[in-house]
């Protein structure tokens, strides 16, 4: 289940060209995913959950992230991972970032504050109590700002097939490089019905997890929202799907091309 959490960490960072006026979310969005091993055997869920807030005097969107397993996996391999992100409303750079995660017995409490205007990232390590200060790159994002920053500035009239673009990242105490590449349009069959989407393709690390540097294939609904409809991942051992089983709180209409 540990992969799982993976990608649904992977779920939160696709990025392309910018220049969307509309807002694509707001306070009240609630998403919920399902996962499936080898297209078969349930693995687990996520929901994701945005509201409106004031950190340190400045308003703010609290997105909190939360993953778990189900079904027979849960009882050989317990996983509940929380994952919380404050970012700016106007520029939606994050401000704080949230882990606390127990994956099968092994565990993190990370609490980790931006300081956006000097480039530094304050990492508070609760479980072995310990605080460090690492540099990060300009208007560095976390794995779940990225999803909404992008969201709100996704291009989709200027994407060109094969189109590559990076994002600055930072994870428990390091940045990160992070790219994808834009793959072009598909109609899905959904649980909602069929939805034209966008379809990208993130690059990972080849090896112990997945089998190569191309394994991942993202599709997001192609509309004012950007929903996360679909992710494949081909792993070392099996594959992974993740699949948007439910939703309330959208901004805009959610676009049907057939309904089922």
């Amino acid at each position: 289940m540990k992969k799982t959490l993976l990608i649904l960490s992977l779920i939160f960072v696709y990025h392309a060209g910018f220049s969307q006026q509309e807002p694509a979310f707001g306070d009240g969005e609630w998403f919920k995913f399902r996962m499936s091993y080898s297209n078969w055997l349930k693995a687990g869920n996520a929901t994701l959950l945005v509201k409106d807030e004031v950190l340190n005097e400045k308003p703010v969107y609290h997105v909190v992230g939360k993953g778990w397993t189900t079904g027979m996996i849960k009882w050989f391999f317990k996983v509940t991972d929380r994952y919380e992100s404050y970012f700016d409303k106007t520029t939606n750079l994050p401000y704080k970032f949230v882990r606390n995660i127990d994956e099968g017995g092994h565990t993190k409490d990370l609490e980790i504050e931006f300081d956006q205007d000097n480039n530094k990232a304050h990492v508070h390590d609760k479980k072995h109590k310990r605080k460090v200060v690492v540099d990060t790159k300009p208007n560095i994002q976390d794995m779940v700002s990225t999803f909404y920053y992008l969201r709100n500035n996704l291009d989709t009239e200027n994407l060109n097939v094969g189109d590559e673009v990076k994002i600055d990242m930072f994870f428990d105490e390091e940045n990160y490089g992070f790219k994808l590449q834009y793959l072009g349009e598909e109609i899905i069959d959904t649980d909602f019905g069929d939805v034209m989407s966008l379809k990208f393709r993130p690059y990972v690390m080849a090896g112990r997890v997945f089998k190569e540097e191309e394994s991942l294939t993202l599709w997001v609904s192609k509309d004012k929202n950007k929903l996360p409809l679909r992710i494949k991942a081909d792993l070392a051992v099996g594959s992974l799907r993740a699949d948007l089983d439910a939703f309330k709180g959208l901004k805009h209409p959610f676009n049907i091309v057939v309904k089922n």
